[in-house]
């Protein structure tokens, strides 16, 4: 097993990172040329210029929907597939340091995207260029391939998979070790239904993650104390107050704070739009939507109220309120729903509808991610396995995650790291961050699996 060369490629490699995280690749406006925004495509630019230091030939989608990297000279593609879009930062006051200022302190690395997923393919890609540098031989080519809009509807992978070569197998960097076998199906859903003249309602910033705020205002832009609103509005803040949940009253507007976690891995976080859905049961705020969250999801993330126990070896079902707004114009709820993999899309679909019916609202699907199940005595999965234990001296029993990755973008594929065993996944929380000597450790894990499987032994 060979170890990764900490002296000649550490600094180098971690400044790559910084480079990378300062880029706010936050999805935006399309532009022509930038789709998905002008950020996100500099984000593109710039990881294609790092790969072409390194020393690898790059492309760039005309379109600016995707790029790749590849080094070597065989017949066979391997690929190492990520991405370069991330989440929003959330409430800048939740982060010691701002999340696209990033900095290196006390070990580690912090800023948005360091973890999800920017520096995992950075430590991959070094762990290429140490190959190249010690005259690998490639007899399967190796590519890097960037996607655009992972964290939204994966539009950027879909044209590659349209319009380029496929790899033969691959992973992608975006998970944990030692490996993800299965992942849940997907399922994203707005519910729809009427609005307000009385009051706005908004919060949540994304699907796939646990809201970290939720506000409600009133309509009327002056603060009226005889208002039976307004008098409402302060009871419910003292309620939660009371409750020692972290909320403000500013004139005619209350904001509650949450805790964001990822919707896949909801443990730890907590969403306000359902805490907030709570406290307003039997108070002046009506809405056929907050009625819905709070009676059919509360504060669970596991939807027991419509789905009953729905699990099996991939954990149980989760279903997140991602965002929520509520005005004169309408009512609209984004749900992120994580179906185990033995449960069809359908049973699902059937329970939402079945529940929503009581409420008026109507169900519109948004996206749809399939399961993906890699038998443990599959090839990838067996050489990915032997070179995490070689490397770590640590067990390799695949696991099942919640997460969807590209390991569903194309045949073969797994997800490989790279946050190590029983280390934090900090994806898409304030104050998200690497250990560096961690990515040392993965730098290595990459480096011998990329050499095994580019040799033509895997």
């Amino acid at each position: 097993m060979q170890s990764f060369d900490e002296e000649k490629y550490k600094d180098r490699m971690i400044e790559d990172i910084l480079a990378l995280v300062r880029i706010p690749s936050v999805i935006g406006e399309e532009e022509k040329g930038a789709p998905f925004g002008r950020e996100i495509q500099n984000a593109l630019k710039k990881a294609l210029e790092i790969a072409g230091e390194l020393g690898f030939r790059t492309f760039i989608d005309p379109e600016g929907y995707y790029g790749y990297a590849e080094i070597g000279e065989g017949e066979g593609l391997f690929g190492i597939l990520g991405h370069l879009d991330v989440v929003p930062a959330g409430e800048a006051e939740q982060w010691e340091t701002p999340p696209f200022e990033p900095v290196v302190r006390e070990g580690r690395v912090y800023g948005r995207g360091t973890q999800d997923d920017k520096g995992p393919m950075i430590a991959a890609m070094y762990a290429a260029k140490q190959l190249l540098d010690r005259g690998h031989r490639f007899s399967r080519r190796l590519r890097f391939i960037f996607g655009t809009d992972e964290e939204t509807l994966w539009r950027g992978i879909e044209k590659y998979m349209e319009k380029e070569e496929v790899p033969d197998f691959g992973f992608t960097p975006d998970s944990v070790f030692p490996m993800i076998h299965g992942e849940k199906g997907l399922l994203q859903l707005y519910l729809r239904g009427k609005g307000t003249a009385d009051f706005e309602l908004v919060g949540g910033s994304s699907f796939n993650a646990l809201a970290d705020q939720a506000s409600l205002g009133l309509k009327n832009t002056a603060k009226d104390d005889d208002s039976s609103k307004f008098q409402s509005l302060k009871g419910v803040y003292q309620s939660l107050k009371n409750n020692n949940y972290p909320v403000e009253l500013t004139e005619n507007r209350l904001t509650l704070h949450g805790k964001s976690a990822h919707s896949a891995k909801p443990e730890g976080g907590r969403n306000a739009i359902n805490l907030l859905a709570k406290f307003l049961k039997d108070t002046e705020f009506k809405n056929p939507g907050i009625s819905f969250i709070d009676e059919k999801l509360g504060l669970s993330q596991y939807g027991e109220r419509i789905f009953g126990k729905l699990d099996d070896v991939s954990g149980p079902i989760t279903i997140n309120a991602g965002q929520i707004k509520i005005d004169e114009e309408g009512s609209e709820i984004a749900l992120d729903i994580r179906i185990p993999v033995t449960v069809e899309k359908s049973l699902v679909e059937e329970k939402i509808h079945e529940h929503v019916k009581a409420y008026g609202l109507t169900v519109t699907e948004h996206d749809f991610l399939d399961a993906i199940y890699l038998p443990k005595d599959h090839p990838l999965i067996k050489n990915l396995g032997e070179i995490y234990s070689k490397v770590t001296g640590e067990d390799a029993e695949p696991l099942t995650s919640g997460g969807a990755t590209y390991a569903r973008a194309m045949p073969n594929c797994v997800a490989f790291g790279a946050v190590l065993p029983g280390r934090d996944k900090t994806e898409h929380q304030p104050n998200e961050h690497i250990i560096i000597e961690d990515f040392i450790k993965v730098a290595a894990i990459y480096l011998n699996a990329i050499e095994k499987l580019t040799s033509g032994e895997g």
